[in-house]
């Protein structure tokens, strides 16, 4: 059997939405190894020089660590321990959050320096140093410890705003360049975003919120058959995307506030800011009240659908009754509504179209046109007579024969001559064209 040949750059050319996460991974399990051994190294290094020298030191730490030289492994092993336990407890760590954490941490101490050459100026004036000492020193240590906690809380709490206070410094997630495009779930579960996004349309990162793939879990759990095939497709459309190397997709983890789903995807819009991808028309409303802006996919489809040019010949099949009499409703192959005048008596026939006029409308394109019945497939309309045949007419008079007489041409004998003319020849009885 013969397989396919693979494309020459498809075995390199490898998504980088697998790699990055790999190397990162083998990089942090790198530094963690590195942080223990030196955590561990220094302390047993330090136990190792006291105990060769116990011999010449007499001091009471030497002669501690010459029993307890373990000791201080120990320590540093529980020490490491802590830390890589943080570490790993927290593995979605965000860089605005620890430069808030430094920033406040450092503001903080800068804070405790400041008051405490205040509250050394205060004990050296009531000679505090002298009657409690220790407990000038314990209120320096709480009061350091309760100015970094404000400082860092004041910092978390208002760091979107921080940009106000040093223009150049800001902690918000903004995004330079293209705007991202913000999938909601009617997007998702339509399915024809993929195809757009894989034609390369548009270079703008793709961001999918986290609330909108709960909101598809829960559809694709629901009782109801429907609701849950479209959940399911949500769902399935997601991991295509994900795996499309042409697209940079991103699940965004941005806690929102409970609201609903349509206010929370048009908060998420403003904070980055982002463009909402939906075929959602009520969602497309509230965004636009908010000033966000939003392509709708049904929009974009109705935008690229070829325009038809009056006077262009298309062919189509008549399906129904229009909204007229005469009228019959086709459509092409890309969905576009085509109403065809006097065209009720070829209902289930496939006709030559001429195009008269179109109009654009909410719903999509509707093409206005004429049968064709001077192609080569059209039919001509029933004149009474057999099919194909053209009815009789009488010939036109010579305009120089006297009125009355016979055209000679015509084969008809003469007419008797008497005080009347004869009358002309009666034409068949036809049907009135109605574009006439």
């Amino acid at each position: 059997m013969d397989w396919p040949k693979a494309h020459p750059k498809s075995a390199t050319q490898m998504s980088p939405e697998p790699v990055n996460p790999r190397a990162r991974s083998a990089a942090l399990t790198a530094v963690r190894m590195v942080f223990l051994v030196l955590t561990l190294t220094v302390p047993l290094l330090t136990a190792i020089q006291f105990k060769e020298g116990a011999g010449s030191q007499t001091s009471t730490e030497a002669m501690l660590l010459q029993d307890w030289w373990w000791a201080p492994i120990v320590i540093a092993g529980i020490f490491a321990t802590g830390f890589l336990a943080l570490d790993l407890l927290i593995p979605r760590k965000k860089l605005s959050a620890m430069a808030g954490i430094l920033l406040g941490l450092a503001g903080g101490l800068l804070a405790t320096v400041a008051l405490s050459f205040i509250i050394d100026l205060v004990a050296e004036s009531w000679d505090l140093n002298t009657y409690a000492p220790t407990f000038i020193f314990v209120i320096k240590i709480l009061l350091g410890i309760a100015m970094c906690y404000l400082a860092i809380s004041l910092v978390l709490q208002t760091q979107d705003d921080f940009r106000l206070v040093i223009p150049y410094v800001e902690f918000a997630k903004q995004m330079r360049g293209v705007r991202p495009l913000l999938l909601d779930s009617s997007s998702l579960i339509d399915a024809r975003v993929v195809e757009v996004a894989e034609t390369g349309i548009s270079q703008a990162p793709i961001i999918i919120p986290r609330f909108v793939v709960e909101e598809l879990q829960r559809l694709a759990d629901s009782a109801d058959r429907l609701k849950r095939t479209r959940g399911r497709r949500g769902l399935e459309i997601v991991s295509k995307l994900q795996r499309s190397h042409l697209l940079d997709v991103t699940i965004d983890e941005t806690p929102m506030p409970s609201k609903a789903v349509d206010h929370m995807l048009v908060d998420l819009a403003r904070q980055l800011p982002a463009v909402i991808v939906t075929t959602d028309v009520g969602l497309r409303q509230v965004a636009a009240i908010h000033g966000v802006m939003v392509l709708n996919l049904n929009d974009l489809a109705n935008a690229l659908k070829p325009d038809l040019i009056p006077g262009e010949v298309v062919q189509v099949e008549l399906m129904r009754r229009g909204e007229q009499k005469t009228q019959a409703v086709g459509y092409l192959p890309d969905g576009t509504m085509v109403v065809a005048e006097d065209g009720v008596a070829r209902i289930g026939e496939s006709v030559s179209l001429t195009v008269t006029s179109s109009l654009q409308t909410s719903a999509g394109r509707m093409i206005f046109g004429r049968i064709d019945t001077e192609g080569p497939d059209a039919e001509p309309l029933d004149m009474g007579g057999p099919r194909g045949e053209a009815p009789d007419e009488a010939p036109e008079p010579d305009a120089g024969a006297p009125t009355g007489s016979a055209p000679e041409e015509a084969g008809a004998p003469e007419a008797a001559r008497g005080p009347h003319p004869p009358r002309p020849p009666a034409r068949p009885n036809r049907a009135r064209n109605p574009r006439r």
